[in-house]
């Protein structure tokens, strides 16, 4: 088992190192290079929010990877990992939440660019967020359901 948790890991790690190479390098750099621009300030709202969304993306990317020590500890079936699917439901409704609020800026941009893509880009965030929640919530409730059955195997002589 530890060897395909190893691999997740692995994945969780590689998941999380560009959205921090974007978060210390990249973001930056917009920011530097709309300073003098009119859309500076649609720019840097659209940063807040992509600052704002990376702290609970990065708790999510933690929640998993406790997540994973617990299948590493064979404590899968505990209250523990409920709590960490819970979070992790939290942090992609609140993501969503984040980019449905700058999905004015998108359009802004949109319109000024004449990229109609750019809003599609927000609305895919939105909804990839969507489907993260709603998939941690039926993993919330079937591992809550697992866990009463166990209980009661356990409690059956």
């Amino acid at each position: 088992m530890k060897r395909e948790t190893n691999l997740l890991k692995i994945a969780l790690f590689l998941i999380g190192a560009p959205i921090a190479a974007l978060c210390f390098i990249g973001l930056p750099i917009v920011a530097i290079d709309a300073a003098g621009s009119s859309l500076a300030y649609v720019v840097y709202g659209l940063l807040a929010v992509m600052y704002s969304s990376a702290i609970p993306f990065f708790t999510a990317l933690f929640q998993a990877y406790k997540l994973l020590k617990y299948i590493d500890l064979n404590n899968a079936f505990s209250e523990s990992s409920i709590k960490a699917l819970k979070t992790i439901k939290t942090c992609a409704i609140v993501i969503s939440f984040f980019y449905v609020l700058g999905m004015p800026l998108f359009y802004a941009v949109a319109q000024v660019e004449d990229a109609p893509g750019v809003i599609l880009i927000g609305l895919i965030i939105v909804f990839g967020s969507a489907v993260i929640a709603v998939f941690a919530a039926v993993l919330q409730k079937l591992l809550k359901n697992a866990i009463e059955i166990k209980s009661e195997n356990d409690l059956t002589v």
